[in-house]
């Protein structure tokens, strides 16, 4: 086991738009063993959702009062343009825009749209994560195919 290779893999996870949906194949790429890398991806993934829940309001105020007023509204316009889809069904739909691995879906942008829209934490946090180890079975699936996986539940 390259522990390098699955540092990189926690990085890249936690990167914006990235995610485990780029981290996972990459991962892939790099040899790694299927359940290690889907677990560290996971983990990476998740590990900013509970401070963009809890601070991204006040971050996104505070840039608005700087030069970075732009990159506010851009992300605001985001999770606007998202909500509508999520919101409808709350925790459900929050849980559904996470787990489908399409571009522009994700943690990030999940906890951006629940933070947005005042969601409690004890409902988005669950919904985000369950969401995220969905989306970590279809990525992992698809990076490595269903050959290993069904190797590993015999």
């Amino acid at each position: 086991m390259n522990v390098k290779n699955y540092l990189w893999i926690f990085l890249i996870s936690m990167i914006p738009i990235v995610e485990l949906r780029g981290a996972i194949p990459i991962g892939a790429s790099l040899g790694n063993a299927w359940l290690p890398n889907m677990l560290v991806s996971i983990i990476g993934n998740m590990l900013p959702v509970p401070f963009i829940l809890l601070f991204i309001r006040h971050i996104l105020v505070w840039m608005k009062k700087t030069r970075f007023a732009g990159v506010a509204e851009w992300i605001e316009r985001k999770a606007q343009k998202n909500s509508v889809k999520v919101m409808k069904y709350a925790s459900l739909g929050l849980y559904l825009f996470v787990a489908i691995p399409l571009p522009g879906t994700g943690a990030w942008t999940g906890a951006l749209v629940a933070a947005t829209f005042d969601m409690r934490m004890k409902y988005a946090l669950p919904s985000i994560a369950a969401g995220v180890v969905t989306a970590s079975v279809i990525m992992t699936l698809a990076s490595y195919g269903f050959v290993s996986f069904l190797t590993f539940l015999r």
